[in-house]
């Protein structure tokens, strides 16, 4: 009996080599617009884990906005601003929240999750208007990154903070592709397809939804602080509703097939994005629309089964 190889791994690598490579050759705008993948991919990655549980959180903009705050204070306060450092302190700072509001919304599920998550975002999004001492509807700009202490040319800045993320992003998702193999990672499917069977067999469907979400929260707070690190500013919107609607729109896009895809997702939704953009700057809107319902329509599970149906044939 042959078993399939899990290619995963290897094709992270490549990927991670060929965004090395080819970072120090390709325009700042390319450059830029592929960090922004990644800081989102991040963000889809942890969505995609509680989507296969069959939950969807319309309020993920919560921790995405938590790691580019705790990023953006911890540079405000003590003068830090290492890549790396802020990065984490968004992660540890989403995480904690995560594992508070976990125990709340772990008790509910269909769309009793995605808009308790949704209400949640959007008391922070008022609390930050409201608070002046950060910039109120503002916000406030970052300190110029650095890499252990040391910043380099500005020519090289933006490649900088790429290598760092695409380094930060391939740990991560290897991590989650090891964890979705493990028995914890498997209860997906199970507490998606029958949840009083999971607890026929011994296994708290509570804990797996809870432990979940609080790796969906570190990783959109992964991707907050690396969005706030690029960008070099942080505003509330981060936490508005349509910054979480946009992390749904490239978790339907991309699929969940692949722990690869919400990556994918996010590089192509920031291609349509600029282009549309570019094209017609007051209806680009409707590009993305149009766009995503071609892919309900032609690719009801994402962007990714291309790959599968290949394989398949």
């Amino acid at each position: 009996m042959s078993t399939r190889r899990d290619l995963t791994p290897r094709t992270l690598v490549l990927i991670l080599v060929a965004i090395l490579a080819t970072g120090p050759f390709a325009p700042q705008w390319t450059v830029f617009l592929l960090t922004v993948a990644l800081a989102k991919g991040l963000v889809v990655l942890g969505l995609m884990i509680l989507l296969r549980c069959g939950l969807v959180s319309f309020g993920q903009a919560l921790y995405y906005c938590i790691g580019a705050y705790a990023a953006g204070m911890l540079g405000r306060l003590f003068q830090v601003s290492g890549v790396f450092t802020l990065m984490l302190a968004g992660m540890v700072a989403a995480a904690a929240a995560g594992f508070v509001f976990g125990f709340l919304l772990a008790r509910y599920r269909s769309i009793f999750f995605g808009l308790l998550s949704l209400a949640i975002s959007m008391i922070l999004y008022g609390l930050l208007v409201k608070t002046e001492a950060l910039g109120s509807s503002d916000g406030f700009n970052l300190l110029p990154s650095t890499l252990f202490g040391v910043r380099p040319a500005d020519t090289w800045v933006r490649y900088m903070v790429l290598a760092v993320a695409a380094a930060v992003a391939f740990v991560s998702t290897l991590l989650v592709h090891r964890y979705l193999r493990t028995p914890l990672g498997r209860l997906a499917p199970a507490i998606k397809d029958n949840e009083i069977r999971v607890e026929y067999m011994g296994a708290s469907a509570r804990h797996a939804i809870h432990v979940k979400y609080v790796i969906a929260a570190a990783l959109a707070g992964l991707g907050g602080g690396l969005a706030a690190t690029t960008v070099g500013h942080i505003d509330p919107e981060m936490a508005y509703w349509t910054t979480s609607g946009e992390f749904i729109f490239i978790t339907i896009l991309a699929g969940t097939g692949s722990v690869i895809a919400p990556f994918l997702g996010a590089l192509i939704f920031g291609i349509i994005q600029s282009v549309a953009f570019d094209i017609s700057p007051n209806t680009w809107q409707m590009v993305l629309g149009s766009s995503l319902l071609v892919v309900i329509l032609f690719l009801p599970n994402g962007l990714w089964s291309l790959f599968t149906r290949r394989k398949a044939s």
